[in-house]
């Protein structure tokens, strides 16, 4: 899927002082039927990037979920961990219920919508006491969860993350996974907006400017203009 990206050049003395990139973009989960797997993630609409095998044995299976930087592998003599034991496998989500409502269309089982009713209760195995029925008071961000597993047991987690904390993201680059993440996030800019010129009593002739620097500040988590 490709990214929808608005990108704000750094100074070039900030640029000189980072520290090199180092992009998380494969995690490793360990299956026990590489074929089951693979139809069970094909299953999902998750792109499948590449299935190599070699004459020794060793074959490489990489899948992307829709709108992820990061990507999932599996295959033959690629992990000595056990089947299944790949746990808390997080997908971050905007609307919670509409993803999962997504992953059930295409046949996984998944978990009802929960929160943690005692921190960590996310981690905790699949009926267990610490999670509370529903959406986390107010929607808040980071606070509602859903899990499914895959056909070996490896199990993800869905997170709905509406607004990142601070610090989360680098204010000096916004990117959407999507034109319609990019969408939802000009919507809300557009009720903030209106807020604002309710307040100042008058039409906002720089709207462009002002809804730049709510999606900018919204996504990197910091203060949001008024």
């Amino acid at each position: 899927m490709s990214t929808t990206e608005i990108r704000i050049d750094k100074p070039a003395t900030q640029a000189s002082a980072r520290s090199i990139d180092l992009k998380l973009e494969a995690v490793v989960i360990p299956v026990s039927d590489v074929d089951r797997a693979k139809n069970f993630y094909a299953g999902l609409g998750w792109r499948l990037d590449a299935d190599f095998a070699f004459d020794n044995g060793f074959r490489v299976v990489q899948f992307t979920p829709p709108g992820s930087g990061g990507s999932l592998q599996f295959g033959t003599k690629i992990t000595s961990a056990v089947p299944g034991s790949a746990d808390g496998l997080y997908l971050i989500v905007y609307d919670i219920e509409a993803a999962r409502d997504e992953i059930l269309a295409h046949g996984a089982d998944v978990s009802d919508v929960f929160h943690p009713g005692t921190p960590g209760a996310q981690f905790e195995p699949d009926g267990t006491s610490g999670r509370v029925a529903g959406r986390a008071p107010g929607h808040a961000s980071y606070g509602s969860f859903a899990t499914f597993r895959d056909p070996d047991g490896n199990r993800w987690l869905l997170q709905e993350v509406t607004t990142r904390l601070p610090g989360r993201v680098d204010a000096a680059e916004t990117a959407f996974a999507s034109a319609a993440d990019l969408a939802g996030a000009m919507r809300r800019a557009s009720a903030a907006h209106g807020a604002h010129e309710a307040r100042i009593g008058q039409t906002d002739p720089n709207w462009p400017d002002w809804y730049a620097v709510y999606i900018v500040a919204e996504q990197a988590g910091s203060e949001l203009p008024q």
